[in-house]
């Protein structure tokens, strides 16, 4: 079951293979969310200080009844935090307000603030933020840090002056938005691939082709594109606060053969419809 595996990271913290997502989900309702999915078999939950549900997650990690080292937390400290001394208070401020003594993974969630997505060059921000994450990873604040949305150019500027290098990228990766050259590059790299929005925010739900495909396997489209993500080699991370949305995202015991496999990689048409405001639907 894809609950029960793990990818294990350069340091050696092994991350469960398929996470929860929280984008989307209110910091009422996350501890709700959490709990339940406690309680079908996930271990892997990803907020952000820009979901602003920290809290509540936290609160759901807390009361879950599952002990905290058995259960993984990514956060992401906010794209608009570009130096050290902001990046650093982030940090302490994300960990106060989920109520935790650490988190197991932290990005950087974005290499340009959203108001500038795909536009300056903020290299010099990136590093000082990077710098915060790896003081606060050495601190035993973070057991593992990375980043979010990053391009080739972005990974190669940390790397020019970083002491550790990225263990995580965060990606938007679903069918119809296959990123295979930067993926290939984090995996050359020893860089693990998470895939957010795995079914493109509802998006591909009613594409006709996939919906076929989908019925072939005898799985619903969700399955096949969480499936898919998983067999690029990437972390999916499915978003949902129902329980049974959530029971059948995990139950991708089934495998997409290499035909199929390169008929969802040849797709690149998606619309956003009205989430295509937000900048990581922009396709920049």
């Amino acid at each position: 079951m894809v609950l029960n595996d793990t990818f294990t990271l350069r340091n050696g913290v092994k991350i469960p293979q398929l996470g929860l997502g929280t984008w989307f989900i209110d910091d009422d309702k996350a501890p709700e969310a959490v709990r339940a999915a406690a309680e079908i078999g996930y271990r892997h939950f990803d907020t952000a200080q820009a979901y602003m549900n920290e809290r509540g997650v936290g609160e759901g990690v807390r009361t879950s009844g599952i002990p905290r080292d058995q259960l993984f937390v990514t956060t992401k400290l906010a794209a608009e935090a570009k130096d050290y001394e902001t990046a650093t208070a982030a940090i302490d401020g994300s960990l106060a307000k989920a109520g935790l003594d650490y988190f197991d993974l932290m990005l950087i969630h974005s290499p340009q603030p959203w108001a500038d997505f795909r536009g300056g060059e903020y290299a010099d921000g990136n590093r000082e933020a990077w710098r915060a994450l790896e003081d606060a990873y050495k601190a035993g604040k973070l057991h593992s840090i990375g980043v979010s949305n990053f391009k080739e150019k972005d990974l190669e500027n940390i790397a020019s002056s970083c002491t550790i290098q990225p263990m995580v990228n965060q990606l938007l990766v679903h069918v119809g938005n296959t990123p295979a050259a930067l993926i290939e590059y984090c995996q050359r790299h020893d860089i693990l691939v998470e895939g957010y929005s795995p079914v493109a925010h509802g998006a591909i739900l009613s594409q006709p082709t996939i919906a076929e495909m989908a019925e072939k396997y005898g799985v619903s489209v969700a399955q096949l594109c969480i499936r898919y993500d998983l067999q690029l080699g990437t972390l999916p991370l499915p978003k949902t606060a129902n329980p049974a949305h959530m029971r059948e995202n995990a139950a991708i015991d089934f495998e997409i053969s290499d035909e199929d496999m390169m008929a969802l990689k040849s797709l690149e048409s998606v619309d956003y419809g009205e989430y295509a405001m937000f900048p990581v639907f922009s396709r920049k």
